[in-house]
């Protein structure tokens, strides 16, 4: 290392400190001038102007002071007018001269100096060139008027009693008062409103004008009625309110012309300060004002900081802020750039919200605006991101301003922020907690292909409900789906639970089921009390604690439930009917299944990633007993845990040799070795060996590698998933790592094709005629429009196409605006959508928050908008594990203990279990599985021509045009007679079927009539169909395509689906029911070397990643 000492010269002799104590005689002759700064500050003149001009305290302090020498000095003059007795006459010299005492005379002059001689100096100092600029000021006008007199009388005494109108100075006092309250602002560097400052001016310039008429008539009626002070006060009170009672008058004529001046004025002066106090009011009302600090400081609030608000956003926040019965007392401070739209003004005017809503318009990165929000002692502040604009990558730094903004304000405020790219999340990873739109859009998608519904199943579960929706509904299914859906997570601490507390010692998947028995909750999750991480079902290892916190579905959570003892619910099972409902079994029977008991021990090998087996046990057992399930273990049998080979797969013994895609595909378990953007969760996956070259990527094109064009070409065994976007974003990572999750077998790994743009041969070329689903992510161009609800009017029109052309394809859309899924798959003549219609008014008259959950494509999962996990970051502030939570069944975080969500399907071969509960059993018992909720696909069970054509009032009239006597063949299906009904008659029942969403049939009438018009529109449905089918196989055939496969006929027009959250343990199964499955980690069955050392495999692998 250089030695920098060396490199520096020593200084000069004459820049010694000795030489700079003593003087040094070199400095003399040094060339070097000495300069002083700022000189002119230093001037006389200029040090005056810094003390009574500049300086903001020095001045506030002479602006007070010359106040309140304005007020003395008319305080003086009324106690001149009390004192002085009232002179007797009628002369004009009673005018001009006063009776004034020379003590109060003194006060006067002494008074009049100090004035004087302030206003002078505060003249010269503020002089600009301009003497009569400062001289024909008002304000020193008055100051000469009101002082000039009482300093001439001490060199003239005769003028002593000369009348000075001193109550002049109320207006100089006046002048005084708004320059102090600017001063007042710039000292405390705080700023009051303008409305406060204009109604300060207002009340001023009122009290001014009646001082000045009180004493103005008070002294010109001394040579009239000789009126007092109260007098004069009474008259002009009542001739400025324009009462006018006329028992006080002036009698003089210069009384009566000094009125008519002072009610001109006012006429002039009032109205001009009125309309400056509307307009600021106004302008407060766009604005919204400020949030006080004594309420901030002994009420709660919270800040929503958005850049632009719709009714919709605003609605969604408020209705589930406050479905939460704490925060109840809570206020909504909303902070917004832009001036508040009609729609939310008029929202807020209800008494409802608007004593507990607060709008602000500001900026959230202006200190000033936070201010005004008391953004400081706010219990939290939630950012939203504008998901409407065309340049979402703006919108998201836009965004990350705010929360950098907010942050540096107010370091102690909880942040909750939403954001719309998932490579801009690393900017706010200070934030408390983080929702990122693209992560958890592309995750929702890509399970919907796996999971059927999951993500009506996420939304359903973040959304706060009672389970009231659709229980007004004549139909069951209606019933039951809105039941479950008020299904929520709730956290309890163990030993502090009714539910739980028994279980202290127990394994997790004997307290899942026994709580699930005992109580109907479903345990799902836990937390040990010295870790932050959520495990979900951690498996019958794990041992409960007494300071675990237990997470749990339920209606509600434990503290707002009531226990009834034994007795009490006997003796309502008693007085209820033999059968609970339509969907479960006898008492006797329930307690005969859960009762059974089996030799068997529990098996807890390693499983099968395709799902449990649930075949029935058929070693010695007779035909005419029952089967019977395993118990669930209280502690797992470690002897019979064996370790699982994840590295390896079961499936792949299963192959055949003809597999030549399989044995084509060599896959290996990992980490992905390259990570899409900073901040993503690594994810144990299936991974090529081999990375493949980008020419491959194409499938439309050939290349060096292969020769194929289309995706017929390449024989894929497994069905494709098609995923329509606008851009191959990095959200597009998130789609694709659960759909090659490790615990996937590799059999059924599905090809994902990207289409980038969906033209008709686009379309036939990556074989949309034989996938198992197409996922239609809404396009980011087409998010902005005129009219807010038309920005997925595209999106709707395409999928619309899409449904016309491949009735047969499972078509999974996203949507901007939840109100739009009433378009999708729409048919304009079906009554059971009318009438599901309807219901969706009356669910929302009702004021339930899931109005929209009865669309038949939301309830089957085949659409969602994003704008429905909203409510998770709202629910945040409440519950603030429901990010990680859904984050874990997501797949979007991993941790090491944590099961993840998954499906299975009854088959008839499992139809032996019966009842919800005793699959729960099964389930536990064997692999350690926890189920959730099932997914249901029933019958419409309407006839042909309401589920097939949808009979419409207008086919109905044209049938009736088309029918004669002749026509009348075949067998009457609705009407016992020979004779047509009339069609009044038949749009009557026809309305009335849609409107109870009954499923029975019409009554019998017109029955001959009926099939020949059902006949005739079967055929006109047919050939429109086969047109449809005719254009696409033209299509192929010209792109040189097969057409084998291509079934143009089918269609899911008379089935529903729907979700049952945590059913009740007596429901019934059905065949093809999909039951949602929370698996334990199959990593938690490997011994502690082999699991570190997978994971050090994926940190090697992380540690080559390039961002």
């Amino acid at each position: 290392m250089v030695d920098l000492e060396s490199e520096v010269p020593p200084l000069p002799p004459r820049y010694r400190f000795r030489d700079l104590l003593l003087g040094d005689q070199g400095w003399q002759n040094d060339d070097r001038v000495q300069v002083e700064f700022f000189m002119n500050e230093n001037t006389f003149k200029e040090r005056l102007k810094l003390f009574f001009i500049k300086n903001q305290r020095s001045s506030l302090r002479i602006r007070l002071f010359n106040f309140s020498l304005k007020l003395l000095s008319c305080l003086l003059y009324i106690i001149r007018v009390l004192l002085e007795n009232p002179s007797q006459g009628n002369e004009w010299s009673h005018i001009f001269w006063v009776n004034r005492s020379l003590p109060l005379w003194g006060l006067q002059v002494l008074v009049a100096l100090i004035s004087l001689f302030e206003t002078i100096l505060l003249g010269y100092l503020s002089y600009k060139g301009n003497i009569w600029e400062q001289i024909l000021r008002i304000p020193f006008i008055l100051e000469i008027i009101n002082a000039v007199p009482f300093i001439i009388s001490i060199f003239w005494p005769s003028l002593r009693n000369l009348f000075v109108p001193v109550f002049l100075n109320c207006w100089l006092a006046k002048h005084a008062l708004e320059n102090m309250i600017n001063d007042l602002h710039r000292a405390i560097q705080r700023t009051q409103s303008a409305m406060f400052n204009q109604v300060l001016i207002l009340i001023s310039t009122l009290l001014c004008l009646i001082f000045t008429c009180i004493c103005g008539i008070q002294h010109l009626e001394r040579i009239g009625k000789k009126l007092n002070l109260f007098d004069s006060l009474y008259f002009c009170i009542v001739t400025f309110s324009t009462v006018g009672f006329g028992d006080v008058t002036p009698e003089t004529w210069s009384s009566k012309l000094f009125v008519v001046a002072m009610i001109c004025v006012a006429l002039v002066v009032l109205p001009i300060q009125f309309e400056q106090l509307a307009y600021l009011w106004m302008e407060r009302q766009k604005s919204g004002g400020n949030y006080s600090r004594h309420r901030a400081q002994t009420e709660k609030h919270v800040v929503l900081c958005v850049s632009s608000l719709k009714i919709d956003l605003l609605m969604d926040f408020l209705n589930e802020f406050y479905a939460h019965p704490r925060l109840q007392d809570y206020y909504v401070v909303i902070l917004c750039p832009t001036e508040m739209d009609v729609q939310v003004r008029r929202v807020l005017q209800i008494p409802m919200w608007s004593q507990r809503v607060i709008y602000l318009q500001g900026s959230a990165l202006k200190d000033q605006d936070l201010l005004r929000a008391k953004m400081d002692d706010a219990e939290a502040c939630f950012i939203l991101s504008s998901r409407c604009e065309v340049d979402r990558t703006s919108s998201d730094h836009q965004t990350i301003l705010r929360a950098w903004a907010v942050k540096d304000f107010a370091p102690n405020c909880p942040l909750y922020v939403q954001i719309l790219k998932p490579e801009n999340k690393f900017h706010i990873k200070f934030a408390d907690h983080v929702v990122c739109e693209e992560e958890f859009k592309y995750a929702m998608l890509a399970l919907n292909c796996i999971c059927p519904a999951t993500s009506t199943l996420i939304t359903l579960l973040v959304h706060t409900s009672r389970g009231q929706e659709g229980q007004q509904s004549p139909e069951q299914w209606q019933k039951t789906y809105g039941r479950c859906s008020g299904n929520e997570v709730y956290h309890i601490t163990l030993e502090e639970s009714t539910f739980f507390a028994e279980y202290e010692g127990k394994s997790f998947t004997y307290a899942s089921f026994h709580a699930h028995k005992k109580f109907g909750v479903c345990l799902i999750g836990v937390r040990r009390e010295d870790n932050k991480n959520i495990l979900l079902n951690p498996g019958p290892r794990y041992i409960m604690n007494a300071t675990d916190i237990c997470f749990y579905i339920n209606i509600t959570k434990e503290e707002n439930s009531a226990f009834k003892n034994q007795d009490q619910q006997k003796k309502s099972n008693m007085s209820q009917s033999f059968y609970h409902g339509p969907s479960r079994l006898p008492v006797h029977s329930i307690i005969a299944s859960m009762g059974t008991v089996a030799i068997d021990l529990q098996d807890t090998s390693c499983r099968s990633a395709s799902g449990p087996t649930l075949s029935l046990p058929a070693e010695g057992i007779k035909e005419t007993r029952r089967p019977s399930i395993a118990p669930v273990l209280e502690v797992a049998d470690t002897s019979s845990i064996q370790a699982c080979d994840l590295l390896s797969d079961q499936s792949e013994d299963e192959t055949t040799p003809d597999d030549k895609v399989s044995s084509n595909l060599e896959y290996a378990k990992g980490y992905p070795p390259y990570s899409p953007y900073i901040g993503s969760s690594p994810t144990f996956c299936h991974l090529l060996h081999e990375k493949v070259p980008f020419c491959c990527l194409r499938l439309d094109k050939s290349c060096q590698h292969n020769y194929y064009e289309d995706a017929k070409a390449y024989g894929f065994k497994n069905k494709l998933i098609i995923v329509a976007a606008e851009t191959a974003g990095n959200g597009l990572y998130n789609f694709i790592v659960p759909l090659r999750a490790y615990y996937r077998p590799k059999k059924e790994l599905n090809p994902i094709v990207l289409l980038l743009d969906n033209p008709l041969d686009d379309l036939l070329r990556c074989g949309v005629t034989f996938a198992a689903n197409m996922v239609v992510v809404d396009k980011e161009s087409t998010m902005s429009a005129e009219e807010d609800y038309m920005a997925d009017a595209k999106t709707i029109v395409n999928v619309q196409t899409l449904f016309r052309l491949f009735s047969s394809l499972s078509i999974i859309t996203e949507l901007t605006h939840p109100a739009n899924m009433r378009f999708m798959q729409f048919r304009a003549k079906d009554c059971y959508s009318l009438a599901l219609s309807k219901l969706e008014k009356k669910e929302r008259e009702r004021g339930s928050n899931l109005a929209f959950m009865f669309r038949l494509p939301f309830a089957a999962g085949r659409v969602f908008s994003i704008s429905m996990v909203d409510t998770l970051l709202y629910q945040s502030f409440v519950k603030d594990y429901m990010i990680s939570i859904t984050r874990l069944l997501l797949g979007l975080d991993t941790t090491p203990g944590s099961g993840f969500l998954c499906s299975m399907k009854i088959t008839a071969d499992d139809l032996w279990i019966r009842t919800y509960a005793r699959l729960y059993q099964k389930l536990c018992s064997s692999t350690g599985d926890v189920p959730i909720g099932v997914y249901r696909t029933e019958s419409q069970k309407l006839t042909t021509s309401e589920s097939q054509i949808s009979i419409s009032v207008e086919e109905w009239e044209d049938a009736r045009d088309w029918r004669e006597p002749g026509h009348h063949r075949g067998s009457h299906r609705n009407s016992t007679g020979s004779d047509p009904p009339e069609p009044p008659l038949l749009r009557r029942k026809s309305l009335q079927w849609a409107r109870r969403l009954s499923r029975r049939g019409p009554r019998h009438s017109g029955k001959t009539a009926e099939k020949v018009t059902q006949q005739r529109l079967n055929l006109y449905r047919r050939s429109e169909r086969q047109e449809l089918a005719e254009l696409v196989k033209n299509r192929m055939r010209h792109l040189g395509l097969s057409t084998v496969g291509y079934d143009e006929m089918n269609d899911h027009q008379s089935t529903l689906s729907y979700i049952l959250i945590n059913p009740s343990p007596d429901t019934r199964l059905e065949l093809n029911d999909v039951v949602y499955l929370i698996r334990p980690d199959p990593l938690a069955y490997f011994p502690n070397r082999e699991r570190d050392s997978i994971n050090a495999t994926g940190q090697d692998s992380r540690e080559e990643t390039q961002l």
